[in-house]
């Protein structure tokens, strides 16, 4: 009996980008131009990614994945199902192939026509770099665990791809790089919300020798930004409180934590975007002029946060002040009115003592006098 040919697979969509598609696979693509009749591909409304839409008399263009193995299969299929695409048979100009489609009647919500080159300009990078985590859970991982972490795999794929175009000096620092380390193994036993990776690395030491490898254990987490209001008519500043399980777990008697504005910065957000919206989502604040703080490093030996850090110029009236914070992420948030005297008292007696909130504070205070002539 003979056996049937590998199955081929018709890609319209975001899997035509040959580097996504070689992430994927895990291995290089055998692909060819094939077109689909009398339909289109559609942005998926209010989305950045498509869908096939009916369209008379139109063609929908696409490649043709030939030579499938069964693990390239299974790893496409593994791939697609966080977005609730499966595979469906598919009549193309060159034959019958499988194409992943989204649930019924998500088709029918067709936007624009989608284009490849305006997705890879916009997302392209990011993508592929969120495919690498997604795929290191292929076999171990299942799809639907996948589809909630999304947000965040995107969020530490944009934190790698802004550490990659990040130029800092080397005056002080030996001009060490990546070649200089060496990984014999890594695992990631835990991923969620953060993801903890382990490594046995080793860092060529500064009389030249290549030491053995030793464990280390970090805390995966993204860039991050935090914003303090400061009102230079009335001379005061907007600081927020909440619960914060770190302090609870260190056994703090009061774990709430006197803090700046602060939060995650979302894939394809600036630092500053980021800012304007914590602002707006914790405390209803629309901010002025942004004043760069310090770019850093919160604790590299345990985690990889990189923090950016702004005083920002605000009207701050009575009744500001409230509880705010969005639902969807069980936010609490207090935001007070407190003088600079009052910042500085705070600073003394150790009631702040959230890194972000001192060193702002502290930027503050040596900028204070210009910020209010500018004010």
């Amino acid at each position: 009996m003979a056996l049937s040919p590998p199955p081929a697979v018709f890609l319209f969509g975001t899997l035509r980008d040959l580097e996504l598609l070689e992430v994927v696979l895990g291995a290089a693509p055998d692909v060819s131009d094939a077109e689909l009749p009398n339909a289109r591909v559609a942005r998926a409304a209010g989305q950045s990614y498509p869908v096939l839409a009916e369209a008379k008399g139109q063609v929908a263009q696409g490649l043709v994945l030939r030579g499938v193995s069964p693990e390239q299969l299974a790893r496409l299929d593994y791939y697609e199902a966080p977005y609730g695409y499966t595979r469906h048979e598919t009549q193309l100009d060159v034959g019958f192939a499988d194409a992943y489609r989204p649930p019924a009647g998500q088709e029918q919500e067709a936007a624009e026509d989608w284009s490849l080159a305006d997705w890879q300009a916009a997302y392209g990078p990011l993508m592929r770099e969120a495919a690498v985590e997604i795929m290191e859970g292929f076999g171990s991982v299942e799809p639907a665990q996948i589809a909630s972490r999304v947000p965040v795999i995107r969020a530490r794929a944009q934190q790698r791809i802004n550490a990659r175009t990040q130029v800092t000096p080397t005056q002080l620092r030996r001009p060490h790089d990546r070649s200089d380390v060496a990984v014999s193994a890594r695992r990631k036993p835990y991923s969620h919300f953060f993801a903890v990776e382990e490594l046995d690395v080793a860092a060529r030491q500064f009389d030249g020798v290549m030491p053995a490898p030793s464990e280390r254990a970090i805390f995966m987490m993204s860039d991050a930004v935090s914003v303090l209001p400061y009102d230079p008519v009335r001379d005061r500043v907007l600081l927020i409180e909440q619960f914060r399980t770190g302090a609870y777990l260190r056994g703090d008697t009061n774990p709430w934590s006197l803090e700046a504005i602060a939060g995650r910065q979302d894939p394809g957000e600036t630092a500053e975007e980021t800012a304007r919206r914590e602002a707006l989502e914790e405390a209803g604040l629309t901010l002025g002029a942004l004043h760069l703080v310090a770019r850093y490093y919160s604790s590299p030996g345990g985690c990889t946060e990189y923090m950016t850090s702004f005083v920002a110029l605000a009207d701050l009236p009575d009744g500001v002040e409230g509880v705010g914070g969005l639902d969807s992420e069980a936010e609490d948030i207090r935001s007070m009115l407190v003088p600079f005297e009052g910042l500085q008292d705070a600073l003394k007696s150790g009631e702040a003592e959230n890194g972000p909130l001192v060193m702002s504070a502290l930027w503050l205070t040596a900028h204070r006098d210009r910020l209010r002539g500018a004010g």
